[in-house]
């Protein structure tokens, strides 16, 4: 009877960490906008202040949010647009959200475009020659309707053509556009897509929200003359600018439990520990060395997951001695971890080869060669 109480009690225990894991790695790996701001209140009410702006007044602005990897643009935009969409006047905003990444040149910026925005239908088979062409027919078909239609017009020459399908600022949907990594967006042929983005914000037809986010301090510098001056030169700027009793509030707030954890005694249990670890001096070494290497929040939660992976039914809680191991890991040369365990015959090849590429210039070399110089 005591053993299969035991094991009850031990799949009742796996089945809480297998929840903790769940619950935790969303937090770690996805930008969630439930969570709080650190360093970075002034921007957010910036940034939502102009995003009402355009959903209620319908007002048109463009901004840009420059910051380093790992400093919060991508947690601020959530978090703003949470907020908008919460308003009751908001229910009819559209969002478009791009990356330079993914959307390489104007025609797939098109195409994504038109599948979020639910367009996908073509309006008969009109193809046009330019892209002023284009947007004078919209325009004009779109004044005689008052309601949002299907359309969208393509020609698949090196011209871009535009979709809009929106009358006036009284009768149209707000539009707001978010272009991650929007330094890849500059390098598009024309900077066509930004021109015409930043065109109609200028105008006075549509309510349209451009929001870039970009990593490069420089990025104005890239911008054609006629795309900077369409550009409203609104910069919000993120630098991580908490001190280091913040970040230990942040690492608590990261590693708790939510109240709504199904398990409330274990989830009780699992909060008082992460408080003792931050209290913890070998815990607060650690902390102090990842702040002084790095401030942005996803290297700590990649040291965080790491001490996670160590959590197991009979290991429950973390220790101070799973966050300096994780410590140990994040510090390592990754490089160095790839050469270690090979044989010195490999090694010997790998700088037979180092010394080949340095002699021909990263031309190509087959095996005969690199056996010749080994």
């Amino acid at each position: 009877m005591s053993n299969r109480k035991s094991k009850n009690n031990n799949l009742i225990h796996a089945e809480c960490l297998l929840q903790v894991q769940r619950t935790l790695r969303e937090r770690f790996c996805h930008q969630s906008p439930h969570g709080n701001l650190f360093g970075i209140q002034v921007q957010y009410k910036h940034l939502i202040e102009l995003l009402k702006r355009t959903a209620i007044y319908g007002e048109s602005n463009s901004v840009l949010i420059i910051g380093p990897r790992g400093s919060g643009k991508t947690l601020l935009i959530n978090h703003a647009l949470k907020e908008l969409m919460e308003i009751e006047v908001s229910e009819n905003v559209l969002q478009v959200h791009l990356n330079g990444l993914l959307q390489i040149n104007d025609k797939i910026a098109l195409k994504e475009i038109t599948r979020q925005l639910n367009l996908e239908n073509v309006v008969g088979d009109k193809v046009f020659g330019s892209f002023a062409e284009n947007l004078s027919f919209l325009l004009d078909a779109l004044r005689k309707v008052p309601i949002v239609e299907d359309l969208i017009s393509f020609d698949y020459g090196n011209c871009f053509n535009f979709l809009w399908t929106f009358g006036d600022r009284i009768s149209s949907c707000p539009v707001i556009f978010v272009l991650d990594e929007f330094d890849l967006f500059v390098h598009h042929k024309n900077q066509t897509l930004l021109y015409n983005l930043f065109d109609i914000s200028q105008s006075a037809q549509t309510p349209v929200a451009v929001i870039g986010l970009t990593c490069r301090l420089d990025i104005l510098e890239l911008l054609e003359k006629r795309v900077k001056s369409r550009f409203s030169h609104r910069q919000i700027h993120l630098m991580n600018s908490f001190g280091f009793p913040q970040y230990i509030k942040i690492f608590k707030e990261q590693l708790s439990l939510p109240a709504e954890f199904p398990d409330k005694l274990f989830a009780e249990k699992w909060n008082e520990n992460v408080q003792r670890l931050s209290e913890d001096r070998s815990v607060q070494e650690v902390l102090q060395k990842q702040f002084n290497v790095s401030k942005n929040l996803r290297s700590l939660h990649m040291l965080l997951m790491l001490a996670l992976h160590r959590i197991t039914a009979s290991h429950p809680f973390m220790t101070s001695a799973d966050l300096m191991e994780a410590n140990q890991l994040c510090s390592m040369d990754s490089k160095a971890n790839i050469v270690h365990g090979l044989s010195v015959l490999e090694i010997c090849l790998i700088i037979a080869m180092k010394h080949l590429n340095d002699i021909y210039e990263e031309e190509p070399f087959n095996f005969q060669m690199v056996y010749n110089g080994f």
